[in-house]
């Protein structure tokens, strides 16, 4: 029974050969991206969290922001192109998405919503987001990320919206 279990994210990196790192931690229930942070070893600055939005045309976000900042909503509105997004209620998280809160990954969603990468990770050769599932995390090259959700890099902070 060791066989490891595959996420989509998982499945996605490898149908697409983007190499990447597993990281995984033992944890029952959601616990933020700084505790995650800690429990993996990741440095925070390269640690990412994946946020969705909802525009007022229905149209669903992906926003992948640094677990230590919060997102701008009116900033990543600008972005994306809409007058105005809110994040989705937590109830709603696993509809949307298929995956659990804590465990929300930018690969494999229900669908490929259009995503966000914030620009900070552009700064690194590596980044931490959440590999599928409660446990899991996985390092990769941000670009590789970006190229395969099809994602752009934008500026959807606190610190550096203007």
């Amino acid at each position: 029974m060791s066989k490891e279990v595959k996420t989509n994210a998982m499945r996605i990196l490898d149908k697409n050969h983007i190499s990447y790192e597993l990281l995984q931690y033992e944890c029952d229930e959601f616990i933020d991206g700084l505790h995650t942070a800690e429990k993996t070893g990741a440095p925070v600055e390269q640690s990412f969290k994946t946020l969705v939005a909802q525009g007022k045309s229905r149209q669903y976000y992906v926003l992948v922001v640094p677990i230590a900042e919060e997102v701008h909503l009116k900033q990543a509105a600008r972005v994306v192109g809409e007058k105005s997004i809110e994040l989705i209620p937590v109830k709603e998280i696993t509809k949307v998405t298929g995956y659990v809160r804590g465990g929300c990954s930018p690969l494999g969603m229900k669908k490929l919503f259009p995503t966000f990468i914030h620009n900070s990770a552009e700064n690194f050769d590596k980044i931490y987001v959440s590999g599928g599932r409660i446990g899991t995390t996985i390092c990769l090259d941000p670009q590789e990320l970006a190229q395969v959700t099809h994602a752009r890099f934008a500026c959807i902070t606190e610190e550096t919206a203007g």
